[in-house]
């Protein structure tokens, strides 16, 4: 680990407590039958395993992902928040701070185990002249090198978010391209939520309250995405005026974060299904917010896209995505785009 994290640009200090945190984690595994026919186990955590099970074998039985051993264990960890992830961005360009890591490459944020010290560094990268961003994280993907448990944080989710979150997981287990995480978040979201969308209309039936409740969730996804797709284009139009001073362009991007608002009120909260991103108009935004969630909506229509191209078959349009970015890694949206091409 020492090692790593040397050569990851990270201190050993910062390794040596990943290392401990998911130690712990891996050690309390129980596995979800032993922790579904333990007396002590209430009725609404035993509907919510029963329904994690359901999730993870359709993700690997009728998506073909590679589940492995993921999901098939349980473990407690002792906060509602497993962890905090700073992002951090230049104030007049839509451009991410980067850590880099073996294996995944370069990535626009920074999981930490110790809260203070993730408020340590957004406060360092921010008396630096950076945008900040901290968030709570109630999950994460090992990618595969661990069979990543079923953990207590994420029990609190809807029965929608909580088969969308491990179908999303088990996808990173499926395909994780290097360095690209915009692309590897959003199509992680695209197979989660689609998926989720599929499983629930699958299992209950079509028109069923929660098909119906996932099938809106996604529908929802595609409207936010597309709006911070809005967002960010006008904000890159902003920075990218060479008449403009440095100090100037973050003036005015005020200007532009005041009118997002105002757009979402009048436009984007009519055509929402759910509760979901209501909350945007009181929301902190700066450069490093709006990256750090655009991560999870980039371009998303464009995998849509692919799903009706393919006669909306999911199973073809997620060894369609996959195959594409495998093919063009240095580039996956592109390689992606290319398959609406083939007409």
């Amino acid at each position: 680990m020492l090692a790593l994290g040397a050569t990851a640009g990270c201190s050993p200090i910062y390794v040596i407590r990943g290392g401990i945190e998911e130690a712990k984690i891996l050690s309390r595994r129980r596995p979800i039958a032993e922790v579904r026919s333990d007396p002590a186990t209430d009725a609404e955590t035993r509907r919510k395993l029963d329904l994690v099970v359901q999730a993870r074998d359709f993700a690997e039985r009728f998506l073909g992902l590679a589940a492995g051993e993921s999901f098939t264990t349980f473990s407690r960890v002792d906060s509602d928040t497993l962890l905090m992830v700073v992002s951090a961005a230049q104030k007049d360009r839509f451009r991410a701070y980067t850590w880099w890591f073996p294996i995944v490459g370069r990535v626009p944020y920074k999981g930490f185990f110790d809260f203070d010290a993730a408020y340590a560094q957004a406060a360092q990268l921010a008396a630096q002249g950076y945008d900040t961003y901290v968030r709570p994280s109630g999950a994460f993907s090992t990618l595969g090198w661990f069979n990543d448990p079923l953990l207590n944080t994420v029990l609190r989710y809807s029965d929608i978010a909580l088969a969308a979150t491990v179908i999303h997981e088990i996808t990173h287990n499926t395909l994780f391209v290097p360095s690209q995480v915009a692309f590897n978040e959003s199509h992680a979201s695209f197979v989660g939520d689609r998926g989720a969308a599929l499983f629930f209309c699958e299992r209950d039936g079509p028109g069923s309250a929660r098909c119906t409740e996932a099938e809106d969730a996604w529908q929802d996804n595609l409207v936010y995405g597309e709006f911070l797709s809005d967002l960010v284009r006008r904000l890159e139009s902003l920075y990218g005026r060479e008449d403009l001073t440095r100090d100037e362009k973050i003036a005015q991007r005020e200007g532009e974060f005041d009118g997002a608002r105002a757009r979402f009120t009048a436009d984007v909260e009519p055509r929402l299904r759910t509760r979901a991103f209501r909350g945007f108009p009181r929301a902190p935004l700066n450069n490093a917010t709006l990256i750090g969630v655009r991560l999870y909506y980039d371009r998303l229509h464009l995998f849509e896209a692919v799903y009706q191209h393919l006669n909306r078959d999911l199973v073809a349009a997620v060894r369609a995505i996959e195959t594409a970015a495998r093919s063009r890694p240095e580039d996956p949206f592109t390689a992606v785009e290319g398959l609406l091409d083939r007409r």
